[in-house]
Order: C-alpha cells, then structure tokens, then sequence
C-alpha cells in the first residue's frame, strides 16, 4: 500500500506545536532603531542586534545609495569571476585594520564564514574540541568538516585541558572552537585561557566574535582588544550584520591563513560576492565606529542603567550571567517565555522569548541599543516586573 513519503512533516509540526516551539515571522516596518513598528504596532525595540543604532544611520543609506548607482544591486558572481569589486578589498582591509590582524577575506554572511573556514582548515583525520553552546553555525561547519567533534561543558576550560590530555595525540590537527559573546546568554569565552591552551596542546583556536565586534575593546575591535590578546595568533570570525548594521561576514588573520582560504574555503569560492550596496554600507559603519567611540560609551552607559533598576528595582529578578549588552531571564518552560514576551508586547516592548532547541532552557532576550533613551529602559523595568509578577 503506497504512503505519502511527506506525512511526517504534518506530525512533525504537531510535534512542534504541542512543545510551545513553534516560531514564525513577524513584520517589522519602516527603518530600524529603538522605536520600531511591529506588526503595525510602535514598540520599544530590545530584540535587535543593531547595538550601535547604525542601521537606520543615514550616512550608511548614503553609502548604500553611491554605490548601487555605481556599481548596480548585484555582484553578478564569485569574487574569483566576475563579482571582485574595489569596494570588497577596501572594506577587507578596514576590517584588517581594526583588528590588527595581517589581512581578512569577506563572506556573504557570517555563517558562510563560519562554515567555509572550518571545512577548509580540518578534515576527517583531525579534531575539533567545541563549546556546547556555540552557534549553529560553528556546530554545523564542525559536522561538515568530518573531524571528529568533541564537546565541552560550557566555558569550562578544566574539561577541556583534560580532553585535550586525552585526545590530542590521536589526531593530525586540532581546532578548538568558541563564540566569544555567547548570543542567547550574554557571557563570554575565557579567551586568555583558551589561547594558553591552544599554545600548550599544539592547536588552532577559531572564535567567533560576532556579538563582540564593534561592541567590546578601546576602540570597538572585539573581545580579542577587550581582553588585552591583540597580535595573538588566532582565527577571528565576525559578522557585518550587528554592529555595523548591513550583512555579510568576516575572517581575520594572518595573510597565510587568508589566502589559504581564498583557494580552499568552498562558501567563499562558490557564492556570490557580497552586493555593492551591503560592502559599501559595512565599510561606512566601521569608519563610524572608528570615529564615535561615544556610541559605544552610549551603551554600556544603557546596559549599565538597566543593571542598576535591575538591582534597585527588581531583586528577585535574575538574569544570566552577562558582560555584553545582551541579558536574558531564565524561565521554567516555553509556555512561559510565551507569556512573558507577550505581555511585554502588549506593553509595547518587543523583547522575544527563545526556546528550545536554540537554547537548553527558555529564557526572554533583551538586548541594547546606543539609541535607546533612560525612559525607554526605565519602561521596561517597570513593564518586566509586572510581566513576571503576572506569571508567578
């Protein structure tokens, strides 16, 4: 008797469902900022991860603007045919620059990045020792690789010396990998350890600086500046789509690891260039970046308020252990999350609850901005507090 081979989904769906996991989109109109119109309705936005306003910053729009009446909407092929712009190269030696790293290659996002570096640098007779809460993009390019995975307990670098003891003489390579800003908790990589122990055990050491970028360090370059680690050799990996508002991914490093991945990264060799328009806008905000550490001083003076209400305010109220302008409150199940996140929306704050699988355990996200003004957080406060109280 025949079968749909497609009736799984339905009950898969179900399954979805009945777990309070189910997602879907919702629509966010006119430019980004503090303030944004969801669903038709003007909300104080604390879901985004635009942490220096530069979205909507009309100076990147202009850039945007330049450069498709120069060079059109699309790059029309790889950077190795027909897709190299002038406009990429400067925007890989900005990007260079501001780490103070030898060079850097742009990608079309930062997941591509994350896939094509670790496929390219390890294969199935190495090993990769991996954060359990890395992001699905460096869990992912780890399975592709065909190495050999191995997770360690959250941040815990005792596990990890001693499987490095136990694994590391086994295999021909090792790559240890870890988010430096962990985007659904807010903590971050110990990095100096990690750095010592990929020094001691003979290993390359990735990290994924996406949620650091432009955000932590003197002068916006990362957590590599943040803890004092510039001119280490590592491999930083980073997005265009946070901090500085556009879209599109990094790597950076030494000029051997750079061109190595230009011949041998299959994300970067095999994709469309980045558009005109989203180098153009990305090359705009670090210039920004570099010219207004005040923005940056604007949000961890934010982040650093909403602490202080938190404290004065809200006692009983914990969120995770953060050092980076994300925070997130643990909640027992999906279905409060839901509730939590709902009522913050009927308030008119869109803070969005995260569930499983992309977290362990549910949690609502708040995230900062440079833009958003006292009484913006001094709402949430308020409005976070009747939420949770609601709830209990």
């Amino acid at each position: 008797m025949l079968t749909n081979p497609y009736a799984w989904i339905e009950e898969s769906l179900k399954t979805i469902h009945r777990a309070d996991w189910y997602r879907s989109v919702r629509t966010v109109d006119g430019l980004p900022g503090a303030t944004v119109l969801l669903e038709g309705q003007e909300v104080l936005n604390f879901g985004s991860n635009d942490y220096l306003g530069l979205a909507g910053d009309e100076r990147l729009i202009a850039a945007v603007t330049t450069a498709v009446q120069e060079y059109g909407a699309g790059s029309t092929g790889s950077r190795l045919l027909s897709g190299h712009r002038e406009l990429h190269r400067n925007l890989e030696v900005a990007i260079a620059t501001l780490k103070q790293t030898e060079d850097s290659v742009v990608f079309s996002s930062g997941y591509l990045a994350n896939l094509g570096t670790i496929t390219a640098l390890v294969g199935k007779r190495d090993l990769i020792l991996s954060d359990q809460y890395n992001h699905s993009s460096l869990k992912n390019g780890a399975i592709l690789s065909g190495a050999v995975v191995i997770e360690y307990p959250h941040c815990n670098i005792e596990t990890l010396r001693t499987q490095l003891s136990q694994q590391r003489q086994n295999y021909r390579r090792c790559l240890i990998i870890s988010d430096s800003v962990f985007s659904m908790d807010g903590d971050l990589c110990p990095l100096p350890a990690l750095l010592e122990l990929a020094a001691e055990f003979n290993c390359m050491l990735l990290v994924d600086d996406a949620h650091a970028t432009g955000v932590l360090g003197t002068t916006g370059a990362g957590c590599v500046e943040h803890f004092g680690c510039t001119g280490k050799q590592l491999i930083q990996i980073g997005t265009l789509s946070k901090a500085f508002g556009s879209l599109g991914g990094y790597v950076a490093g030494s000029k051997n690891l750079i061109d190595f991945l230009r011949n041998r990264s299959a994300s970067w060799i095999y994709t469309t260039a980045l558009s005109p328009a989203d180098t153009a806008a990305a090359l705009a905000a670090i210039n920004i970046v570099q010219q207004e550490p005040d923005r940056r001083t604007q949000l961890w003076k934010n982040v650093n308020y909403f602490k202080f209400l938190l404290q004065k305010q809200l006692v009983n109220l914990k969120s995770l252990p953060s050092e980076s302008p994300i925070l997130c409150f643990e909640l027992t199940s999906a279905a409060d999350a839901l509730k939590v996140a709902k009522h913050l929306a009927s308030a008119g704050i869109f803070a969005p609850a995260i569930r499983p699988p992309t977290v362990p355990t549910s949690r609502v996200r708040i995230s900062f901005m440079a833009t958003h003004q006292q009484w913006h957080i001094e709402k949430l406060v308020e409005v976070l507090g009747d939420a949770v109280a609601r709830k209990t």
